[in-house]
C-alpha cells in the first residue's frame, strides 16, 4: 500500500476557508469525537470504515482528509478506502493532537480519554500487575511478555488489537451511534453539493 499524502494542520485550516474545502472524516470513536473534533467534520469510526470500505469509497467524490487522534488510525482508514477504490485522500499529519496544538478551531463536548491514552493505561497496568504478581506467582511474568509482544506487533503493523477491543466498550461509544445509511447520505451531500466540505456529524441516537 502506498504511503498516504500528509497534510499539515496549518495547510488544512487554510483549505477549509476555500469554497472547495475538503471533506473531513474523523475515524475516532464517537466518544472521542464528542470530546473534541474539528468543526464540520464527519464521524465515521474506523471499524465502520473497514467493514464498509467499498460503500464508503463509492460515496466519496472530491478531496477528503482523514482525521484521528495522532494519525495511526487515519492511515489505517486510508489504506482500507484506497483498496476499495477511493481517490484524493489525505491524512491530517499528527491528527487532532497537532490540530489542537496549532491553535486551530476545536468543538468540545463531554470530556473523555482518547483511545491511545486508554491503551497506554491498560497496557501499563497489565505489565505492572504481572510484575508484582510474579513475586509470588513466577509464571505471571509471561503476561508482561505477552503485552510487550503485542505492543511491538502493533507498532510494526500499525494496528492495535487492544485499541480495537477498547473502542467497543460503552465508554467509547458516546451518547450516539453512527449508522452507515446516515453516513452515506451525508457524504454524498457533502462531497457533491454546493457546500462541499461543510460536513456534519451523522451520529444518531441509539
Amino acid at each position: 500500500m502506498t504511503s498516504p499524502v500528509l497534510i499539515a494542520p496549518d495547510t488544512m485550516a487554510a483549505r477549509l476557508e476555500n469554497a472547495a474545502a475538503p471533506t473531513l472524516i474523523d475515524v475516532r470513536t464517537p466518544a472521542e469525537y464528542e470530546t473534541a473534533h474539528v468543526p464540520g467534520s464527519l464521524n465515521i469510526p474506523l471499524p465502520l470504515v473497514q467493514e464498509h470500505a467499498q460503500t464508503l469509497a463509492a460515496a466519496l467524490d472530491g478531496p477528503v482528509v482523514l482525521v484521528c487522534q495522532a494519525g495511526g488510525r487515519a492511515r489505517t482508514a486510508h489504506d482500507a478506502l484506497v483498496s476499495a477504490g477511493a481517490e484524493q485522500l489525505a491524512v491530517l499529519d499528527g491528527g487532532m493532537n497537532a490540530h489542537t496544538a496549532g491553535g486551530h478551531p476545536v468543538r468540545r463536548g463531554r470530556q473523555r480519554w482518547a483511545l491511545e491514552r486508554q491503551v497506554r493505561l491498560v497496557a501499563g497496568g497489565l505489565v505492572a500487575a504481572s510484575v508484582l504478581a510474579s513475586i509470588r506467582f513466577p509464571k505471571a511474568r509471561f503476561l508482561a511478555g505477552g503485552v510487550g509482544t503485542g505492543l511491538t506487533v502493533a507498532a510494526v503493523t500499525d494496528t492495535c488489537a487492544m485499541g480495537a477491543a477498547l473502542s467497543a466498550l460503552p465508554y467509547n461509544r458516546g451518547g450516539k451511534s453512527v449508522q452507515l445509511d446516515d453516513v452515506v447520505t451525508v457524504l454524498r451531500s457533502a462531497t457533491t453539493g454546493p457546500n462541499r466540505g461543510a460536513s456534519t456529524n451523522a451520529s444518531t441516537t441509539s
